[in-house]
């Protein structure tokens, strides 16, 4: 794996991105494996890597609710569930908030509802930034495998080749919690 510095290479980071290619990266718990969202082609290699059915959707980080926008419904998320959403951001809190008509099924798999996150943590926040819209974000890890916590359980899962963007864990110890953002129902627990 190729370590890449946000600073010194993000022409490169964002050239890749552009490209459709896979980039794994520090979160606030696990490594973490992304592609540009709107290249499906990026994500089904993505999914292929991982081993995971599409049907299962996929979460979007962005550095603010505004890059979400293109891919959220936001005229069907309830006023007295908005305080809690956005209050909840930055951090670790994936919601599952209406979709829009024209987000993809391969990032809402069979769902009507997409999973998406306003990360806190400095290098997904960066990434996010850079490239000017959310990414594609998931565990580093082949389904049913413990996800990477370390550039070595990062080696031994996935292909030497994958670039990694340079940077601390955020010193979490469970991925991002995530809660249906009409029920208000805990989905997964950190």
């Amino acid at each position: 794996m190729k370590l890449l510095s946000i600073i010194e290479d993000a022409e490169l980071i964002i050239q890749t991105l552009q490209q459709g290619a896979l980039i794994a990266y520090p979160t606030e718990a696990v490594f973490g494996l992304g592609c540009d969202p709107d290249n499906e082609a990026a994500v089904h290699r993505l999914l292929a890597l991982k081993q995971r059915p599409v049907d299962k959707g996929l979460i979007l980080v962005a550095k603010t609710y505004s890059q979400l926008l293109p891919y959220i419904d936001d005229s069907k998320i309830p006023m007295h569930k908005r305080t809690e959403i956005f209050s909840s951001w930055p951090g670790p809190v994936t919601w599952l908030l209406p979709a829009a008509k024209q987000t993809p099924k391969w990032i809402t798999g069979d769902s009507d509802l997409i999973a998406v996150r306003v990360c806190q943590h400095l290098v997904v926040s960066q990434l996010c930034e850079l490239f000017g819209k959310p990414l594609i974000s998931t565990s580093a890890n082949v389904s049913g495998v413990k996800p990477a916590v370390n550039t070595e359980q990062l080696y031994q899962q996935f292909d030497k080749t994958l670039l990694l963007v340079d940077g601390a864990l955020g010193g979490a110890n469970k991925p991002s919690r995530i809660r249906h953002g009409i029920s208000g129902q805990t989905i997964r627990d950190n």
